[in-house]
């Protein structure tokens, strides 16, 4: 006992140690600025990256350093606040990773895996309008425009390493007593599947409505998982992600179905939720998640009847804090309806999440009111509340825009998933590379 507690001595003093030399030292390397504020190096590049902490050219021997007095200085005003913040999930790719997606819409899922360092090598969207949002943004990505039925992905056989696809969900045929490829015929799902196994990647990623757990009571979610069975492929336990836990200032779920094929024995890991929840703030003000306030831009409006109740409701509030006699006459017969229909002359709060963003912001059931203005959210505003960029635009009126962001996958949550892809992809290839 008294010679490990010797031990623990000695080990606490050479730490105090290590730590006064780094006090004392101008310029402190990658793995000492590490060391001495308790951030990951990857946690460290990404505020280079954000120009929230910069590294610097030692001026003796030219090395990327930091400067000590820039991390006493900026220290306080910024690791508090990220503490909630760090990378949890992000992983370097070992290798240039592809994807293939299908029903891309404007790109929420494209522009998440971009940003986790995969390359999208081809995209397929029948809506022509998200079709030019996408090749407006990305010139150079391949956007195959027009109905999946009609196109065949044999080129890209055992050439890609992800197929992606927010398919719709559709119920199947139950002619035969197992649910096969055959008979999903006719859906949007057997066109899924058929590229899948026309490109025979490692890892097929399926996004969907949470409802699709029910759908059918639950027959239409294991027809799908028997198809893939029947093409080569095991599914993972199917999860439900809600977007607020990975970055995301809404309250959107989105279920994800994974394929791995049946030759890999790499165990695929859903993307960690993180701790700290944005709110509608930090989705439209400068802050974490955006480095300036919304840019201003065109939006939906409100016709003067409804602007007349909806100027009656508190932020957070809805029909229900109205005068009575306001709201029978709002509510019409549904007054006396069962249900809470708290959707209806919802306004938002700027210190809660955004309910999920529908195809249009001012439909009667699913309302989202501004927290001080009387009006929908705007179109940069519902951008926003999906993480798209600033700098990502929309093709097309203001309708076919409010639904393109309505319908798409939260950047950020694709992300998080696109770094649980690559995480897979670098332990298979690290194991083994196809033949």
């Amino acid at each position: 006992i008294i010679n490990k507690f010797i031990e623990i001595n000695i080990y606490i003093c050479n730490h105090c140690i290590r730590l006064n030399n780094l006090v004392m030292k101008e310029y402190l390397s990658l793995t000492e600025t590490s060391e001495y504020i308790g951030k990951s190096k990857e946690t460290l590049r990404r505020w280079d990256r954000e120009g929230k902490l910069l590294a610097v050219r030692e001026p003796m021997s030219n090395y990327r350093v930091y400067r000590k007095s820039d991390i006493d200085n900026l220290f306080a005003d910024f690791v508090d606040s990220d503490v909630e913040n760090s990378d949890i999930n992000f992983v370097e790719p070992n290798d240039n990773y592809t994807v293939l997606e299908l029903f891309a819409g404007a790109g929420g899922l494209a522009v998440g895996m971009e940003k986790a360092g995969l390359k999208c090598v081809a995209l397929n969207e029948i809506d022509k309008w998200a079709c030019e949002t996408l090749r407006k943004n990305r010139p150079n990505w391949n956007v195959l425009e027009g109905d999946i039925k009609n196109f065949s992905f044999k080129e890209f056989e055992n050439k890609i390493d992800i197929v992606t696809g927010g398919f719709p969900c559709q119920a199947f045929s139950y002619a035969g007593k197992k649910l096969g490829l055959a008979d999903a015929r006719g859906t949007l799902f057997y066109e899924f599947a058929r590229a899948v196994k026309e490109v025979n990647p490692p890892i097929c990623i399926g996004e969907n409505v949470k409802g699709l757990l029910s759908h059918d009571n639950g027959k239409t979610l294991q027809g799908m998982i028997s198809i893939l069975d029947e093409i080569g492929y095991n599914v993972v336990p199917v999860e439900v992600l809600k977007a607020i836990n990975y970055k995301v200032p809404q309250k959107r779920e989105r279920l994800i179905l994974v394929g791995i094929r049946k030759d890999i024995d790499v165990k695929y890991e859903y993307p960690k939720p993180y701790k700290k929840i944005y709110n509608l703030k930090d989705a439209l003000k400068k802050g974490e998640l955006f480095d300036c306030d919304v840019p201003k831009s065109s939006g939906a409006k409100y016709p003067k009847s409804k602007i007349e109740v909806l100027d009656l409701v508190p932020p957070k509030g809805y029909w229900r804090d109205l005068p009575l006699e306001i709201q029978k006459e709002f509510m019409g017969g549904s007054f006396h309806l069962g249900g809470g229909k708290t959707g209806i002359a919802r306004r938002i709060g700027w210190d809660e999440p955004c309910l999920t963003l529908t195809c249009s912001p001012a439909q009667k059931q699913t309302e989202r009111c501004h927290p001080d203005e009387t009006r929908p959210f705007t179109v940069r505003e519902y951008a926003r509340i999906q993480t798209f960029p600033d700098d990502w635009q929309f093709a097309g009126s203001i309708a076919q825009q409010y639904k393109q962001i309505g319908n798409a996958v939260p950047v950020n949550l694709g992300k998080e998933v696109g770094y649980s892809i690559v995480k897979f992809l670098n332990q298979y290839y690290s194991l083994s590379k196809p033949k």
